[in-house]
């Protein structure tokens, strides 16, 4: 149990006891039971106070959304109608934006908040729904994946007790506190322990919207802060991983464990993260598995393999080649009559080694069928193009085309076509001659939300990559080569 007078939560500006947590989240659940809250959503940045309704919303007994502060209007309108939200509680600045809603002006251990009242007629959600997590998923639409309880409660279990020997005391939330791993993994789990959490506001860490990263801004706030753990996105870890290199700077020695997570690594990037003071460890999860599901740990490390199983999870590979897993599944999906079983199938192809160590290859809706008959998923060929140090986004495409094709983005924005092709030769070389690029165009923008070329969590949109770019990829038209 953590000692009362340990500290729990800190902002840089000020910090809290678990005594003094555990005082906050009494009195703001008492406040959801008085209110009569069903469906508690959240929007806000990351605070003390975001961790504080959270736990208070566990022991109310009341459903939690966590909205992201990045999601666009659309999607928040979406997911509050959906998920029949009756109080949304955010910073009085966002409030504005409901000005026909009741408003209550709360404070939440020290920070003024409004709590909104919503109307509520959203769909059905299973039984025990503790948490209903969006993701925006391919179409940019948010889809919710309902949580109970038990099943964020054995991930929290499993992290702490595979986590135990590095005897991490801080961590350092540097991901949004509404995306599901850091919620999980970087708050329950390090609490759970009685550890302190680090909570500044984002842009304190050089983070803004959904893909913006300064990776100078992020490096002091790590020297500042001194956290034994992070949890990043692999462009973060890339963009961080070259700052240092050029800088001829290494990362602070207080970092015992900096996972990575939410998309492909890859040995290389992870091998030069190393280089240079970061221990980068990768790992794999889903929403549907209550987040993380496999890390890679010192002692038992492979680079280029997303780690095995902790101590939550169990995984195996169906005979189709997809990853299926079981252990901490989510309920079911807001709105649909879904039976998860024992096992639920992710959507991901891979394969799990002799050594226990699992290989995540790809989407199974992605793999593209070349006009020779071969079978390639673009995240493998995607993740070797990303590997070097010329590319920052890459998108392949090649269904039923003799070669594959490559709309990327390049790290640096005065890089020459020049170096553009050293880079992907360098990745070629790495790839059996059936899954090398041989053609690829500069893409016309960013591959973000903002320019409709990805989803708010940073996933690319491939059909519309590919509608931008099919006449010069030279493709009839984009349906020639969709996915």
């Amino acid at each position: 149990m953590p000692l009362p007078d340990a500290i729990a939560l800190s902002d840089g500006e000020r910090r809290i006891t678990y005594a003094e947590l555990r005082a906050g989240v009494d009195a703001l659940a008492e406040r959801l039971r008085t209110q009569g809250t069903r469906v508690l959503a959240t929007l806000m940045d990351n605070a003390m106070a975001w961790v504080v309704a959270d736990r208070a919303a566990e022991q109310a007994g009341v459903v939690h959304v966590p909205l992201p502060v990045f999601f666009t209007p659309q999607q928040l309108a979406h997911a509050l109608r959906v998920a029949g939200v009756d109080s949304l509680l955010t910073v009085h600045a966002l409030a504005q934006h409901w000005p026909q809603a009741e408003a209550f002006d709360w404070d939440v251990v020290g920070t003024p908040l409004r709590c909104l009242r919503l109307p509520a007629d959203g769909l059905p959600m299973p039984a025990g729904t503790a948490k209903l997590t969006f993701t925006s998923g391919t179409t940019g639409t948010p889809k919710g994946v309902c949580l109970n309880a038990q099943a964020m409660q054995r991930v929290t279990r499993g992290l702490v007790q595979a986590l135990e020997p590095m005897d991490i005391r801080r961590h350092l939330c540097a991901l949004p506190l509404a995306v599901l791993l850091e919620n999980i993994a970087g708050v329950m789990a390090p609490l759970a322990r009685g550890a302190e959490c680090i909570v500044p506001p984002l842009a304190e860490l050089g983070l803004t919207g959904s893909s913006g990263f300064e990776p100078a801004r992020f490096h002091a706030a790590v020297e500042r802060f001194q956290p034994h753990s992070l949890i990043l996105l692999p462009q973060m870890l890339r963009a961080w991983t070259g700052w240092l290199m050029q800088q001829g700077l290494r990362a602070p020695a207080s970092l015992r464990l900096v996972a990575v997570g939410g998309a492909a690594v890859g040995a290389p990037l992870v091998l030069a993260a190393r280089q240079v003071g970061i221990p980068a460890h990768e790992g794999y999860g889903l929403s549907e598995g209550a987040s993380v599901q496999t890390l890679n740990l010192p002692g038992a490390d492979r680079p280029g393999s997303a780690g095995k199983a902790l101590p939550h999870a169990r995984l195996r590979v169906a005979a189709h080649g997809e990853i299926e897993i079981a252990g901490s599944l989510f309920s079911g999906y807001l709105g649909e009559a879904v039976s998860t079983g024992e096992w639920w199938p992710t959507g991901d192809l891979g394969e799990i080694d002799a050594d226990g160590f699992v290989h995540v290859r790809g989407r199974i809706k992605h793999v593209l069928i070349t006009a020779f008959g071969r079978n390639v998923s673009p995240e493998w060929v995607e993740t070797a193009l990303r590997s070097g140090t010329a590319l920052a986004q890459a998108v392949v495409f090649g269904d039923g085309e003799p070669a594959l094709s490559a709309v990327v983005w390049p790290l640096a924005a005065g890089m020459t076509d020049v170096q553009i092709q050293a880079g992907i030769d360098a990745a070629n070389q790495t790839l059996p001659d059936y899954a090398q690029v041989r053609h690829w165009v500069r893409a016309q923008a960013a591959f973000s939300a903002d320019t409709g070329l990805a989803t708010a969590n940073g996933r690319p949109q491939r059909s519309a990559i590919l509608d931008l770019h099919a006449q010069a990829l030279g493709f009839v038209s984009a349906t020639a080569a969709a996915l």
